[in-house]
């Protein structure tokens, strides 16, 4: 518990840091947004097994031709998110989550790849699995959902890593669609991140073993505590993401960081990883505003 409302009251300082470097600067906030898309893309599609790099990612959202071939599926699935990660940017501010938002959300993102079960739910004799974990059955999905988006408008009062955090384990645990769960449990952590007014988070491909560890911890013991750790982490970085350039500051390597100012480049990087200095994660590279 005093782990999570620490990281809340950086989270909570960086947001009020943020809110005074954006003023007037609406332009660069969307271009930041706009040059994340592609990473958001590969992260959510490569934690599913999507074989696409960052870099191919970038050229099919570019409409650039790729040197080897790539399925049609992997190239809907880049192209889609890219649509809705785009979507909800705006979405988020003009309507609340609802299961028809969810549904629309699912749509846009199955399309052309499985369109029998896009913008559905589950239906009788539709089941789930993911690892060990069998999903409810369908005819539990709704009311479970209704649940989960009732007791998240219901903890208000709670600071917003535990609510995004026991949101999307519930959601998961839950896998309401046939396909396109875990992408649609991102998207939909960012859709409120950003209705509530704190900006969208990118959980990393490289932190799937620990992502995956959280789910574990949720069915096993019905404990939040992994879950917790990855939105604050995730949430801190974005932060000082966008401070560092929203604040002008010089954005450089940790690598050239840790040179320039005969520092150990191995401790920045361990300091980076518990967001313990300004340092965020972009395209794989550590970086920071000097």
């Amino acid at each position: 518990m005093a782990k999570v409302l620490r990281a809340f009251s950086k989270i909570s300082s960086l947001r009020e840091k943020y809110y005074e470097a954006a003023l007037g600067k609406e332009a660069l906030i969307q271009l930041v947004s706009e040059a994340e898309v592609a990473e958001q893309v590969y992260n959510s599609n490569a934690i599913e097994n999507s074989t696409l790099s960052l870099e191919e990612t970038e050229k099919i959202l570019l409409q650039i031709d790729l040197d080897r071939f790539i399925s049609e599926r992997e190239i809907f699935e880049a192209k889609n998110l890219a649509r809705v990660v785009s979507y909800i940017d705006t979405r988020a501010k003009q309507q609340e989550l609802t299961l028809e938002v969810i549904l629309s959300l699912h749509q846009m993102l199955i399309v052309n790849i499985r369109d029998n079960i896009a913008g559905r739910f589950r239906r009788t004799g539709e089941y789930v699995r993911v690892g060990s974990h069998i999903a409810p059955k369908s005819e539990e999905v709704v009311g479970r959902l209704e649940k989960m988006l009732s007791e998240y408008h219901a903890s208000s009062h709670e600071n917003i890593i535990k609510r995004i955090a026991k949101l999307h384990l519930t959601f998961e645990y839950v896998h309401p669609f046939c396909d396109g769960n875990g992408r649609i449990g991102r998207v939909i952590n960012n859709y409120l991140l950003i209705r509530e007014g704190y900006v969208p988070i990118n959980i990393k491909f490289i932190d799937r073993g620990k992502y995956y560890d959280a789910f574990k911890e949720f069915d096993a013991k019905g404990a939040v505590g992994i879950m917790e750790e990855i939105v604050a982490r995730s949430l801190t970085n974005s932060y000082h993401k966008r401070l560092a350039y929203l604040e002008g500051k010089t954005i450089m390597t940790l690598a050239e960081y840790a040179k320039e100012n005969k520092l150990s480049h191995s401790n920045l990087i361990n300091k980076a990883m518990r967001q313990t200095i300004g340092a965020f994660l972009e395209k794989g590279v550590w970086k920071i505003g000097a």
